[in-house]
């Protein structure tokens, strides 16, 4: 284990976080707040990360898979600890663990949170907090690869920090890779919020500068921390397209958007994960508008329901977390859909959470190719996706995936249940957080309500959860095993 070559990349780590918050300490400024909290932080960043730097080895700095892994799961645990300071130094939070918490589901893109009114805080935390879903959203060590030179294979650190079955690189450097997605990344965000601003010129809405940074940030990175206890629901209905649309933009694989500006529209047609998210969005959106409708009471027209309930499902599946109505108060089938959608989450590839449309897509496939098999034991099928072979090391992973995954999830459940709020309720949180996903289905944790009524040990499960989530669990996995951290294991 290269013990020295990790602290020295915690160190590029804690200073692109120091960087960040400047933009906070900026808007804090703007509206006359007290930068205090947030330049305390900005300080022990800069101080711990230099002394880190300094320890970077001067001859071995090859990096192994081994050292990916570790060197993700300590990077998103030590920016989830500091980017937490700010929150409690300013008493904005007073449990450091709910600022934790805040923290780490602001930058896994979960948005569960556990303020009643976030309104009530000042401009420049609420910047903070919907930073960090930018940040989280495509990833803090992708950011790191495009900004700073490494040497080694640091194929491994974006493998280990993607969301997916499988990651490979668009360009072959791997440098002018990150690049690429976050040039896709902010050039989406800034359309979004030029898209709001349009619409505040055309008078179809009224959101100001501040809220179209906020919740564009939190639409990129499927986050989803809204600015008010309202939600979105306090938009415009133009505002609330907008954001769905981007969504589901950003539930997509994004190499999908490199190759349609490299021309490869034949590459985009023979994606089968996009058609088969596309196929999924489209079908609940038809499934939950007809049952809402058949049983009455909570839309005055299909144009009405068809709206809100497209924008539900885009945030479900992408895992966005945001909410215009409360759909904890629909009808079960509709509820069961929703619940589905939070499993399989968005495209590999994206900033969505959940197992990833092609991940569900591998496992079906292999389920149907072992029934065939039975039936006809000397066949033998080869498996494809976008007209590839797909490796059996990555079908492999897909079950491996699935294992403890659900294992994971019943044991999270048992421990919040120690809190007595409701099975559903239990249920409901864990999928939401281990999904990255935010609201869950439970009227306690749905979007109309908070995540403060869990103890401090079910907040340190869901924190460990969205950790678990984000990162594919496999990182965090790595850290908990003895063998991992032995010279030669």
């Amino acid at each position: 284990m290269n013990y020295r070559m990790i602290l020295s990349l915690l160190g590029h780590v804690l200073l692109i976080i120091g960087a960040a918050l400047v933009l906070p300490c900026i808007v804090a400024l703007c509206y006359g707040e007290d930068l205090l909290p947030l330049l305390a932080t900005v300080g022990i960043c800069a101080v711990v990360g230099v002394l880190l730097i300094l320890l970077r080895p001067k001859r071995n700095r090859t990096m192994h898979a081994r050292e990916g892994f570790v060197m993700v799961s300590l990077s998103w645990i030590v920016i989830s600890l500091v980017g937490a300071l700010p929150f409690f130094f300013s008493g904005a939070i007073p449990s450091y663990i709910d600022a934790v918490f805040e923290t780490v589901s602001g930058f896994t893109t979960t948005g569960a949170s556990i303020l009643t009114a976030p309104e009530a805080m000042p401009h420049g935390l609420l910047f903070w907090r919907s930073f960090t879903h930018w940040l989280g959203g495509m990833g803090v060590l992708v950011f790191m690869l495009a900004v700073v030179p490494l040497s080694g294979d640091s194929i491994y650190l974006l493998r280990a920090e993607s969301p997916g079955p499988s990651v490979g690189k668009m360009v072959p450097k791997m440098r002018t890779s990150a690049l690429i997605l976050y040039a896709i990344y902010f050039v989406i965000t800034l359309l979004q919020i030029l898209a709001y601003r349009l619409g505040v010129w055309l008078g179809w809405g009224n959101i100001s500068v501040f809220d179209s940074f906020c919740l564009a940030f939190g639409t990129a990175g499927t986050g989803g921390f809204s600015l008010s206890s309202a939600g979105l629901a306090a938009y415009s209905s133009y505002e609330q397209t907008v954001t769905t649309v981007f969504m589901l933009m950003c539930g997509a694989n994004f190499s999908v958007y490199f190759f349609l500006i490299c021309r490869k529209f034949k590459l985009v047609w023979k994606n089968s994960e996009l058609k088969a998210y596309l196929a999924i969005v489209f079908s609940a959106i038809a499934l939950i508008t007809l049952n809402l409708m058949l049983k009455g009471g909570y839309f005055t027209d299909v144009r009405s329901a068809i709206h809100h309930v497209s924008f539900s499902v885009g945030s479900i599946i992408t895992t966005t977390g945001y909410g215009t109505v409360d759909f904890s108060l629909w009808p079960e089938f509709s509820k069961g859909i929703l619940l589905v959608l939070m499993i399989i989450g968005g495209c590999a590839g994206s900033t969505s959470g959940g197992m990833k449309v092609s991940r569900v897509m591998i496992l079906i496939k292999s389920a149907r190719s072992g029934v065939r098999h039975m039936l006809h034991p000397h066949s033998v099928e080869v498996m494809t996706m976008n007209g590839k072979r797909v490796d059996w090391d990555v079908i492999d992973g897909s079950f491996a995936f699935l294992a403890v995954y659900v294992l994971i999830a019943v044991f999270s459940m048992v421990l919040l249940s120690l809190d007595n709020l409701g099975a559903e309720t239990s249920v409901s949180a864990v999928m939401a957080t281990l999904n990255n996903i935010g609201p869950g289905v439970s009227s306690l944790v749905g979007p109309c309500g908070s995540f403060s009524v869990f103890s401090d040990l079910s907040k340190l499960v869901m924190i460990a959860d969205m950790l678990f989530g984000r990162l594919e669990l496999f990182p965090m996995i790595m850290l908990l095993r003895p063998a991992t951290w032995r010279k030669h294991g």
